[in-house]
């Protein structure tokens, strides 16, 4: 994935841009302080992506105004998770987004065509994880994947997952997303010849104990290939799904 300093470097390289343009790129403003955020402006020199807006316990002005610096930026697509349908509202008076009420996301600006090295399979156990689904399924497309979504194919009806075992062959990085005993990853693990990552939810009866159960199971998974992010964490599974099937041999 070229990133937005390689893209400096070929513009001086061309003669497009004069190394002290350059340097000064590199140098300037490498994050912009508006008083209750510092607004990182070189996530994509540093990452290759840039920064995305937590919505969960921000109120919509204050989205607004960090939103305000990214365009400003030159940002054309920003991601905001844990988003309320309210506060999406509000925004929207100033800056439209389109609202992923499953997800709860809201994005600035159009999704990319997919450019990944194959797909993204997004597997849950049962429809009461589709919210954490959902999530990382919509980031992934955010990041420019092509996403498989195989919902409530749990292992209380195996037949359910082995009904996909072409999809699951064929796919670049799956996303293995269940409460209860998180039984999934490990089932999808055995089966898949790519990563897998697996998100425990907090979906489950009293000794699910909020998705912990999950969480310490998937940790024990016996299937090799399987890493395991926080409970309910679908946005973090989807942005390293993305990160994983945009891999370049680096020289």
């Amino acid at each position: 994935m070229k990133t937005e300093v390689k893209a400096i470097l070929e513009a001086v390289s061309k003669g497009e841009l004069s190394v002290d343009e350059a340097l000064l790129r590199l140098k300037t403003a490498p994050y912009e302080d508006i008083g209750f955020a510092k607004v990182d402006l070189h996530r994509r020199v540093q990452q290759g992506v840039p920064e995305v807006i937590y919505g969960a316990g921000k109120t919509p002005e204050q989205m607004t105004g960090i939103l305000d610096v990214m365009i400003r930026a030159g940002q054309d697509r920003i991601l905001i998770t844990r988003l309320s349908e309210e506060a999406c509202s509000e925004i929207s008076k100033t800056y439209p987004l389109t609202y992923y009420k499953d997800a709860r996301l809201g994005i600035y600006g159009a999704l990319p065509a997919p450019d990944g090295i194959g797909t993204v399979v997004v597997a849950t156990g049962g429809t009461s994880d589709l919210p954490v689904a959902e999530e990382a399924a919509r980031t992934a497309e955010f990041y420019g994947n092509e996403v498989v979504r195989l919902y409530d194919v749990g292992v209380a009806g195996l037949h359910r997952l082995l009904s996909h075992t072409e999809e699951i062959a064929k796919a670049s990085v799956i996303i293995a997303i269940a409460g209860m005993e998180g039984a999934l990853a490990s089932v999808i693990g055995g089966l898949a010849d790519c990563p897998v990552i697996a998100v425990p939810t907090s979906v489950g009866y009293g000794a699910a104990f909020e998705g912990l159960s999950a969480l310490l199971s998937m940790l024990n998974s016996c299937a090799s290939g399987v890493s395991v992010v926080n409970i309910d964490n679908g946005f973090g599974a989807g942005y390293l799904a993305s990160m994983i099937n945009h891999m370049e041999a680096k020289k």
